[in-house]
This record gives C-alpha cells, structure tokens and sequence, in this order.
C-alpha cells in the first residue's frame, strides 16, 4: 500500500468531551473528563438530511485507547479511513463510530467494572452510549448498536454483551483475551522477575519479615508492586518485561480486585516463591470468556451477531483460547461465527475489512 497522508474517502472526524460521574472517585485518580473522537459517514451534514444511523463503538486493546484509533499510520488505514472505504466501496452502509477513552493508570482497561481500578462496563454502557445517542443522529436501540475490539477490546466487547444485554446488538472480538490458563500464566515469571527488583529489605527473622511472608500466601504485596507501580511511571524507555508486568498486574485488578487488600487487588502467585495460587487463580477464570460465556449464554443468544477470530500465529497463544470459546458457544448453543487467519496478534486490522461488514448486515436499518 502506497503512503498516504490522509484518506481518500469522505466523511468527519469530530471529539466529544463528556464527564463521567461513574469514575469519580476510581482508585488511581484517573481523569472522570474525557475527549475522543467520534466519525460521522459522509452526508450526515447536508442540509435537511435527518437520516439516522446504527453506531459502532470501537475499543483499544492494552495500552491503546479510542484516539489512538484515529491517528495518521504509515503504510495503513486508521479505523475511521477503512469504514469510509468499505462505504464508499459498497460493501456495507453508512455508521457512525464512536472511540471512548477508557485508559488507566495501569495501562489500559479491560472494560468491566472493577473495584481496584473503576467502573468502567457501567461508564461505557450506562453513560457513553447515552451521551451519544443524545449527541448525534443513531438509532438509539441495541438492535443497531456494535462493539468491536481486538485483544482488550476484544474481551470488552464480550463483556459488554454478557453484562449489558439491552445495549448491544452485535459483537465482534479479534484475538479477545479467552482461555487464561494459555494466555496469562506462562508469562507471570517474567513478571516476578521484574518485581523483585523492587522487593523490600526485612530483616531476617523479625516479626515484619514474618508477617509480609504470610501475606505473599494470600496474594497480597508485600510492597514490591506498589514500589513498582510508583517507579514506572518514571522510567525512560519501560523494557518488554515491564510493560508486561504492568499489564499482568492491570489483568489482576481487574480479575481479582479486593478493597482490603494493597492496591486494591490481590495476585495469582507467590511474589517470592512463584508458587502459582489455586484459590487467587480461580478469581481468574471466573472472568475468561471460555468459562463466563457457557454461565451468559442465554444473554449471549440475544444478540444479533457474534463475530470471532484469530491469527493461527498469535504469539499469546490466543487462538488456542478462541478455540476452546468456540467450543464452549457451540455446547452452550450459542450462534456464533468463528473463523481463523495467517496471523499473529500484531497488523490485523486488515481483519475489520471482514468483520465490520458483517456486524453491519445484522445491525443495518
């Protein structure tokens, strides 16, 4: 693809700002004002046109939020020039689409309500949505309303559908978070390693050394990952191992949030042992899909499309999670398309040329 500056097809991109009054007061002070953009279809401006649209809200994966959707990519299309070209093109109708701001202090968000870092499921179907049904011209019901997402978005969208079933009509997940044990657990080493770089000095046998050994057994800091928390804001250039330590401990406030406990959350392993914690650990899978949709399926057979895929390459082992989904919406009864592509979890936007279509044609006027 040749290098574009901007897209060739028309339509508006406009932001939004809206004050949420779900996250106020969230534990890590994130801002409750957010701006994001919003795309409106091209002749949504021209004078006397009253037409109304369905809406399709797109959400980031990890350290992405909905600007990050919009912004200028080399040899690529942004979201917002992709639809546009699908219009243009014909092969699907006009939409509207919605970028909400769901970022956090610890990265980025899974979109479900959480104690240890706010409520953000409520904030965007409680809120967003009828913020933006006031604001512009939609067809203001779940029959013409989408969620779309990959990874984070992804497993959002899921949540969405299973926690809000009268807002939305349709889902699509690309490489959504599913089958945790695969996803996450192989990783939490190199998070233990991260942390112990900020492991705090006790000496040997005292009553302070003591007591934060008994709670490393029930997944609670012993001040490491606070330490941490506070450092890596500050640091210049974050490594891999970091970031996915940050990520790793953004997944634990929101699977296993626990107001009593140091950061208002718990952990599934052994800071200094690694030793892997059944009972922290079943917190967890409570929140995989592959477990949560069987318990939702007659709210998940609501919907009016369910879109789900996967690179038979990704790197998280994702496709193996999707799969076991799958499996698990097929014994449920849950109707569902499932389809997989020559990929990675990385580039596979080229993905929406697909699914977007598809949610369109179940959602369409």
């Amino acid at each position: 693809m040749a290098l574009r500056t901007q897209s060739v097809f028309p339509g508006r991109l406009t932001w939004v700002e809206f004050d949420s009054r779900v996250l106020q007061g969230n534990p890590w002070n994130d801002p409750t004002r957010r701006r994001f953009p919003v795309w409106l279809p091209e002749g949504y401006d021209l004078p006397g046109n009253v037409q109304r649209y369905p809406v399709f809200y797109g959400l980031a994966g990890y350290f992405g939020s909905g600007p990050s959707q919009v912004n200028w990519q080399p040899f690529n299309e942004t979201v917002p020039e992709r639809v546009a070209r699908l219009i243009h093109c014909g092969v699907m109708g006009p939409v509207i689409l919605a970028f909400p701001d769901c970022f956090t202090r610890l990265g980025g968000n899974q979109y479900v309500n959480s104690s240890a870092l706010g409520a953000y499921g409520d904030y965007l179907s409680q809120e967003v949505v009828p913020f933006i049904d006031a604001t512009f011209r939609t067809l203001a019901t779940r029959d013409h309303r989408g969620v779309f997402g990959k990874s984070s978005g992804g497993y959002g969208a899921l949540f969405q559908a299973m926690q809000a079933p009268d807002c939305w009509g349709g889902v699509v997940s690309h490489a959504g978070d599913a089958g945790f044990d695969l996803v996450y657990r192989g990783d939490w080493p190199n998070t233990l390693d991260v942390l112990a770089r900020f492991r705090p000095a006790a000496e040997e046998g005292t009553l302070e050394q003591q007591a934060r050994a008994q709670a490393l057994t029930q997944g609670l800091d012993d001040g490491r990952v606070a330490s941490f928390l506070a450092a890596v804001c500050h640091l210049d250039r974050p490594s891999s191992a970091e970031t996915h330590a940050l990520m790793n401990l953004g997944m634990a406030a929101t699977y296993d949030p626990d107001p009593t406990a140091p950061n208002g959350f718990r952990l599934p392993f052994h800071l200094e042992t690694g030793e892997w914690l059944p009972e922290r650990w079943a917190r967890w899978q409570a929140c995989d899909p592959v477990h949560a949709a069987p318990r939702h399926a007659s709210t998940l057979r609501r919907l009016k499309c369910l879109f789900l895929d996967c690179g038979w390459r990704d790197q998280y082992h994702l496709h193996y999670g999707v799969r076991q989904l799958s499996a698990a919406l097929n014994r449920a009864r849950v109707p569902h398309l499932h389809e997989e592509f020559d990929g990675t979890h990385s580039g596979i936007d080229f993905r929406l040329d697909r699914s977007l279509p598809y949610l369109y044609a179940a959602l369409k006027p």
